[in-house]
C-alpha cells in the first residue's frame, strides 16, 4: 500500500463515505484516467499500480478486494524496459519499480496498449491475447482474473469504464 505516513493521513478518509474515498482516488490518480482514456505511454502500468494503491488506501469498499488475499504478481515488457511488481499480502498491496524471483504469476507483455487490452477487456478474453503473442502468462490464471477483476473495479470507480 502507500507509505506508512502517506497512509496514516489519508486513511481516516476511508471511513467517510464510499463516495469521498472514490472522490478523492479519481482526483488523485487522474493521470492514471487520462491513459485509460487517450493513448497509452509505458507510465501505464505504473500508474496503474499506483492508483490501485491509492484507492485500497482511500476507500473501504475498494480493499475489500484483497482482504484475506496473499498474491506476487511480475509485470514486465518483453524487451525488460518496463517492470514492476505487486505484492498482496495481510490486507495490503506493495508496489516495487524492479522484478521480484518468487512471483506466483508472471506477465509479460509486448506493449502498454496489449496490457490494457488484456486486462481491461470486456469479457478479459485472455485465450485471443495468448493467441495474438501479445501477452504471456506464467504462473496461476486465476491470479490474473483477480488482478483484472481489480483493475477494471477502479476503471469503474475512475468513470472510465
Amino acid at each position: 500500500m502507500a507509505s506508512r505516513i502517506k497512509r496514516t493521513m489519508l486513511s481516516p478518509i476511508s471511513l467517510m463515505p464510499e463516495m469521498v474515498g472514490n472522490f478523492i482516488t479519481r482526483f488523485g490518480s487522474k493521470r492514471l484516467k487520462e491513459e485509460l482514456c487517450g493513448e497509452l505511454t509505458d507510465k501505464f502500468l505504473e500508474l496503474l499500480l499506483g492508483g490501485m494503491d491509492l484507492a485500497f488506501t482511500l476507500s473501504s469498499g475498494y480493499r475489500k478486494n484483497i482482504e484475506g488475499f496473499e498474491g506476487r504478481y511480475l509485470f514486465r515488457t518483453v524487451d525488460n524496459l518496463v517492470s514492476a511488481s505487486a505484492i498482496f499480502k495481510d490486507g495490503n498491496m506493495h508496489v516495487h519499480e524492479d522484478s521480484i524471483d518468487n512471483w506466483d504469476v508472471k506477465i509479460t507483455f509486448k506493449n502498454a496498449s496489449a496490457l490494457r487490452a488484456f486486462l481491461f477487456s470486456q469479457n478479459q478474453d485472455i485465450l485471443n491475447s495468448l493467441l495474438a503473442n501479445e501477452v504471456e502468462v506464467d504462473g496461476n490464471l486465476n491470479y490474473i482474473y483477480k488482478f483484472g477483476f481489480m483493475a477494471r473495479d477502479l476503471g469503474r470507480r475512475l468513470g472510465v469504464l
